[in-house]
């Protein structure tokens, strides 16, 4: 649900510079992407033999996110939604989580 209330949020958002101008949109994208982390993390610990690609980065970004959001670089959140959200997406359809 994450994953697609992030692509709900930022549809109206076709580039970086609108993405850096609008600070609701950021502060929701954020907020989805520490769930996603999250999420990621207790799966992990309840089902430790299903891999999820990435699964260490994710949660890593997370506790950035939350622990360092001082020095949070909204190019480099833009750069995940641009690359990494759909192949989660997906990854996630196939393990049947979404």
């Amino acid at each position: 649900m994450a994953i697609e209330l992030i692509e709900d949020f930022t549809k109206d958002t076709p580039d970086f510079s609108m993405y850096e101008a609008d600070r609701k949109t950021q502060s929701a994208v954020v907020r989805q992407l520490v769930i996603i982390g999250e999420a990621i993390n207790k799966f992990r610990k309840l089902e430790p033999a299903i891999e999820i690609k990435n699964d260490r980065q994710i949660v890593g970004f997370r506790n950035r996110l939350v622990h360092a959001y001082d020095s949070l670089d909204n190019s480099i959140v833009w750069a995940i939604l641009e690359s990494h959200l759909q192949p989660l997406k997906l990854e996630m359809k196939k393990l049947s989580l979404l």
